[in-house]
């Protein structure tokens, strides 16, 4: 079999559309895919500066990042010295209530002590 510019194919021309018909859609699939991937491909690096640009610290939130921590630190001394102070408060309430008690005994030893002293000078 020779083959040269002169030789004829016979072909359906039905199978010839089937066969541009699919290699056109192939090539459009393909392009499509690639395109699809270029977009996700800038989303992403697009992303990923804004990113970088969003970490980079400027000075005023160097600085609110430091009165933060300063306003965190008093906070923290703030609620040791509350506590202390409730601490503190139970301690007094209970001292308030020995006082109490021992204020109701001072005053038992009282009379006690001007009965006896009673008894010894004939006041019966």
């Amino acid at each position: 079999m020779k083959i040269s510019d002169n030789t004829s194919v016979a072909l359906p021309i039905r199978n010839l559309v089937a066969i541009v018909g699919a290699v056109g859609i192939g090539v459009w699939a393909y392009f499509g895919i690639i395109e699809r991937l270029n977009q996700l491909e800038t989303k992403n690096q697009l992303f990923e500066q804004d990113l970088l640009e969003a970490s980079v610290q400027k000075p005023i939130d160097q600085e609110q990042f430091m009165l933060l921590e300063h306003i965190a630190a008093q906070v923290e001394k703030l609620e040791k010295t509350q506590e202390q102070n409730m601490t503190n408060k139970v301690n007094i309430e209970r001292l308030q209530k020995d006082i109490d008690k021992i204020l109701v005994d001072v005053e038992k030893l009282k009379d006690s002590v001007r009965a006896n002293i009673g008894k010894l000078n004939g006041d019966h």
